[in-house]
């Protein structure tokens, strides 16, 4: 075979294509590179703590690597979110937490430390969940119709309990669309207007969804609505508010997320991996145990959400009147 210049120059094209080709593959499979690290925004031993531990699990097979829980507690997750959005955009850090919370702290902080919308990116959702509008087991109201009425008939002497601001916020909700005057009562923690809600103290109350699943398996509380617009799988015999005359869709939804600079390929890989447990029996019968509902979404879709979730809260302090803290 004669050699000429035309068949080198094909030969060393192709031996850089193939370089090229190698090295792409090499920079896909060099993630990750070292350890992941999964920051919770609230105390080990919290119900976040679990959840996120749980999944950190569940990946470790998959990711091949140790995944290490980082808790870094304070204002409302928004320290691990600050933490996240200025670390190296490279997927080795990831905070597991829930992303309505994110979107809602850009409103509820003065100073949030950080644009969410414009320094995170969601990679992949997990589960979506809502909060219950509770009352004790012997109250006399069947369901959120009778409930309302009698609560009209007391006027400004009802009441309800709230721990967050997403709860204040359903219970604004409902008032308003109700047309009731009750007065909101804060408490620290969930657990703090148990006894309130028992002696009747407060005549009902906006419990995030596992305290209430979980009291009202102990024959502590009774169900009466979820806030969200559709029923949650988790929790199917419960009514919606809409279900009453009253549209009320505030979702708790928890996702992994990353810096925005972070590379696409990167961010699709944790979405498959994440994606993987979220779809698994495990994963399920746990988030049916916290009463939520598994969520796979891909991040294009899921980051569109987020961004219209900021946009939704900023709506929802002004109904629940919360003035943002310093």
């Amino acid at each position: 075979m004669t050699i000429t210049r035309r068949n080198l120059n094909i030969g060393a094209s192709t031996i850089a294509l193939g370089t090229m080709l190698g090295a792409g593959r090499s920079r896909a499979q060099a993630f990750p590179s070292q350890d992941l690290h999964f920051l919770c925004g609230f105390a080990a031993g919290s119900g976040a703590d679990i959840i996120v531990r749980f999944f950190a699990e569940k990946m470790r097979p998959l990711v091949g690597r140790n995944i290490i829980v980082d808790n870094k507690p304070g204002a409302l997750g928004s320290i691990a979110t600050e933490f996240v959005a200025r670390s190296k955009p490279d997927g080795h850090t990831i905070q597991v937490a829930g992303a309505s919370s994110l979107a809602a702290n850009m409103h509820l902080f003065k100073n949030p430390g950080v644009d969410v919308g414009k320094t995170i990116q969601v990679a992949a959702t997990i589960s979506q969940a809502t909060m219950m509008l509770a009352v004790r087991p012997d109250a006399p109201w069947k369901d959120v119709a009778e409930l309302t009425a009698a609560m009209k008939q007391k006027g400004e002497k009802a009441s309800y309990g709230f721990a967050t601001p997403i709860a204040k916020t359903i219970g604004a909700m409902y008032r308003e669309k109700a047309g009731l005057q009750s007065v909101d009562v804060p408490y620290r923690t969930g657990a703090d207007f148990l006894n309130d809600l028992a002696s009747g103290n407060i005549d009902y109350a906006i419990a995030d969804n596992i305290q209430a699943m979980g009291q009202a398996r102990a024959g502590r509380m009774k169900l009466l609505a979820v806030g969200s617009i559709a029923r949650m799988q988790a929790a199917a015999e419960i009514p919606t508010f809409a279900e009453y005359g009253y549209p009320i869709d505030i979702r708790t939804w928890w996702g992994a997320m990353v810096p925005i600079a972070t590379p696409k390929p990167v961010v699709e890989q944790l979405n498959d991996w994440f994606s993987q447990v979220v779809a698994s029996e495990d994963a399920r019968k746990f988030l049916n145990d916290v009463a939520s509902d598994p969520w796979v979404s891909k991040p294009d879709a899921a980051q569109a959400y987020f961004l219209q979730q900021i946009k939704d809260w900023g709506d929802y302090v002004k109904i629940a009147k919360i003035e943002p803290q310093g």
